[in-house]
């Protein structure tokens, strides 16, 4: 009897990556393949990340620890890493590497060259989670950022076509998804023959049925009062991830972002003038080569006085062939790690301090899948992205309720499902 290939599909690094390893994973069951819950698999695809030193040793150890817990299963390494240093994935275990130029192509080239020698069927289909997809609308970065390796491993800026995503979301939404992502390395550039990311938006907004719909990023630059205007509908998440990088104006032109604080301040005020209840998350990156004692203090204070709902705060790591890597007065280790924790400390305060804004309120909550099988208590997410957990013992996967935030609790809050009724 012939057996249907598992495929396992492993991704590190951001949203786009996501995006990109969910496209693989819809191409792999129309080829015939079932995707595997764990690691057990016939295939294993790592779609790794190259973003920091750490991201680099993160997929290198999911490499080596797939070959040796799936004797006998081809290893793929493909995505950023794989871009930059595909000898580093050959040594550690990978069979197959698949750039990023090549990574569309990818499940054709292993349908076609490998599982035919192996014997395996590619016929039938295989289950995809349907709750949230992820849908790339761009690629690319030619800003040059002085610390980023992006534009050396996604060098072409190009947007999809308008109906390509359009017919895209409608079919995620015939599949029984209730929220779309949209995703890429720089969706505020969006511009497709003309058409910009907030004419994109009213086109999905006007010609899909999609319940809920959310950006992975923007920049400061990229908000403007008609961008914000669409979010009168209450199918746009609120809630907006908008890179920050540094407090410091000082440390913001070392880096070459294309902002400065005062620009920032002015989106933000924007966002919150225009979208009521919204959260607004960050990126904060601390160490950056020549920051000071007294940069990385204006970087924290700034941070304290904007209210986030979110930080993420990540240490300077050296990328070989940016700007910054040739920068003098490199901060030591030891000095990124306090400042790191000192963030930290910071991050969860902000967190735990919007949460409790939250209280009492009855919101729709998209909830995924149970904490723990058999438990019965689920998580799910906000249209505003807070994490939600609750207590149910019917199944809750998939859907959209309405739940009664009641107190803050670990990881987010904990609420009730109000009776639909």
């Amino acid at each position: 009897m012939e057996t249907k290939p598992k495929v396992a599909i492993h991704t590190l690094g951001c949203k786009l990556n996501q995006a990109e390893s969910e496209l693989l994973a819809r191409k792999f069951t129309e080829a015939g393949c079932t995707m595997a819950n764990g690691e057990k698999a016939d295939i294993c695809v790592v779609n790794t990340c190259t973003v920091t030193h750490i991201a680099d040793r993160k997929s290198r150890h999911l490499v080596r620890l797939l070959r040796r817990r799936n004797q006998g299963a081809l290893i793929v390494a493909t995505g950023c890493y794989v871009h930059r240093m595909p000898q580093a994935l050959a040594q550690v275990g990978a069979d197959l590497i698949v750039d990023n130029e090549q990574k569309p192509d990818l499940v054709k080239l292993i349908i076609d060259r490998c599982i035919p020698t192996a014997g395996l069927a590619v016929s039938g289909a295989g289950g995809i989670q349907r709750i949230r997809s992820f849908i790339k609308i761009q690629d690319g970065c030619s800003s040059a950022c002085a610390y980023c390796v992006v534009p050396q491993v996604r060098r072409r800026e190009y947007s999809l076509p308008v109906d390509e995503i359009v017919d895209m979301i409608k079919g995620r939404v015939a599949d029984g998804y209730h929220e779309v992502v949209l995703t890429g390395t720089k969706i505020g550039t969006y511009n497709y023959e003309g058409i910009d990311l907030r004419h994109l938006l009213e086109r999905i907004l006007a010609e899909t049925e999609v319940v809920r719909l959310h950006l992975s990023s923007l920049q400061p630059q990229e908000i403007s009062p008609e961008l914000l205007g669409l979010w009168l509908s209450p199918r746009l998440c609120r809630h907006f991830h908008l890179a920050l990088q540094s407090g410091s104006d000082i440390v913001l032109k070392r880096m070459r972002r294309r902002y400065s604080i005062d620009d920032y301040m002015r989106a933000v005020s924007l966002i919150r003038q225009l979208v009521p209840a919204v959260a607004i998350t960050t990126d904060i990156m601390v160490g950056f080569p020549g920051e000071s004692d007294a940069e990385f203090e204006e970087s924290y204070n700034f941070c304290r006085g904007m209210g986030f709902a979110d930080i993420h705060v990540f240490a300077y790591s050296a990328r070989p062939g940016t700007v910054a890597v040739g920068m003098q007065r490199q901060v030591r280790d030891k000095v990124k790690k306090e400042r790191t924790l000192k963030m930290l400390e910071l991050a969860q305060q902000a967190t735990a301090e919007f949460a409790e804004k939250l209280l009492g309120r009855t919101t729709l909550i998209l909830w995924e899948n149970e904490v723990t099988p058999g438990s019965g208590v689920y998580s799910g997410l906000s249209d505003n992205y807070v994490r939600v957990f609750t207590q149910s013992y019917e199944l809750l996967t998939n859907r959209l309720l309405p739940t009664k935030l009641l107190r803050v609790q670990e990881q987010g809050l904990w609420g009730k499902v109000i009776d639909e009724d």
